[in-house]
């Protein structure tokens, strides 16, 4: 298991969420630090795809500009379905994080491969449960991951977002 610092924050809607990383990126936040997650509620309603075009995501759906604008920013996108939570979307190194806990068959009862992902870089699994919880009820996971001292200035932003929870993981330097 990778030790790693954290702050992970659960947003209601994909708005609070992009103001959120909108914060982070003009306070100059390192945006390849920077996961997002969320269930694709809407594949029903909606045609929805996506497309790898060289570096760059492309997203059809209901939050398509959303997404569409987040996988250009941010290091890697993918999209999932996990039993018990259904189809979630990924921006950023979560995407690493699950392909290498299923690939290393880093398997954690009572935890999908998003919980996986995240208890193998050191997320507590109490957290990890709860952070499942909010993909289920359609909620949007922001995780910023790196040094103590980018997570605790990534920490102090998020802080001043609306969430409607974070927490920190991991050693913190509380500023």
């Amino acid at each position: 298991m990778i030790s790693t610092n954290a702050v992970v924050a659960v947003y209601d809607t994909h708005e609070r969420a992009e103001h959120a990383i909108k914060e982070l990126q003009e306070a100059g936040v390192d945006m390849k630090s920077l996961s997002i997650a969320a269930k694709d509620t809407h594949t029903d309603e909606h045609v929805v795809g996506y497309y790898n075009a060289g570096d760059r995501m492309k997203y059809w759906g209901k939050v398509g500009a959303f997404w569409g604008g987040f996988w250009g920013l941010l290091f890697g996108a993918a999209a999932f379905a996990i039993p018990g939570i259904g189809p979630i979307l990924v921006a950023g190194p979560l995407v690493a994080w699950i392909v290498g806990a299923l690939e290393g068959a880093v398997v954690v009862g009572g935890v999908s491969a998003v919980g996986a992902g995240l208890i193998s870089i050191g997320i507590p699994k109490d957290s990890v449960l709860k952070y499942e919880v909010a993909l289920k009820t359609d909620k949007f996971l922001l995780i910023v991951h790196g040094t103590a001292e980018a997570v605790d200035k990534a920490r102090n932003i998020i802080a001043g977002t609306e969430h409607s929870y974070y927490a920190v993981h991991g050693e913190s330097v509380l500023a």
